[in-house]
């Protein structure tokens, strides 16, 4: 397993519209946010959530001209502990990522390795969790990760 996990604000945000918080401290154990991150999640964080921030705040400012404040910070704080792994779903925070060859998981990601590590018994009801509160997944990836998940 990675050093690191780094999320950015929108895991977070999402796990917890679910009630599944719970699903990343199984998962992961720890979990590193910037200040960014926190600001824009904007509740009482767990205590197995670290905040770090990123150091080098020029390349920050460089991300945020392609991504917004909390995906621009965690992608900066990713560069800089090289053994992480960064939870990201936006598209432009995703393509940045990998131009930058960091490695990456999203929510649904998060999911599959949950299910992986039998932490929950399937996802299919996390993904419709997700369809609720408006989560953006095509039809074409859902049927892929529930493949993956043997569901």
């Amino acid at each position: 397993m990675p050093d690191y996990i780094i999320s950015d604000t929108s895991c977070i945000i999402i796990f917890s519209k679910i009630d599944a918080l719970e699903i990343l401290f199984k998962t992961y154990s720890e979990i590193i946010i910037t200040p960014e991150v926190a600001k824009e999640y904007g509740k009482k964080l767990p205590d197995w959530i670290k905040i770090i921030a990123a150091k080098n705040k020029e390349k920050q400012k460089e991300f945020e001209e392609l991504v917004d404040l909390g995906e621009a910070s965690a992608i900066a704080l990713a560069v800089e502990l090289p053994e992480s792994i960064l939870i990201i779903d936006d598209k432009r925070g995703r393509r940045l990522a990998h131009k930058l060859k960091l490695d990456i998981t999203g929510t649904l990601g998060t999911l599959l390795k949950a299910k992986n590590q039998k932490i929950i018994p399937e996802i299919k009801p996390y993904i419709d969790k997700l369809r609720q509160i408006n989560y953006r997944i095509t039809k074409v990836i859902e049927e892929e990760v529930l493949r993956k998940a043997g569901e």
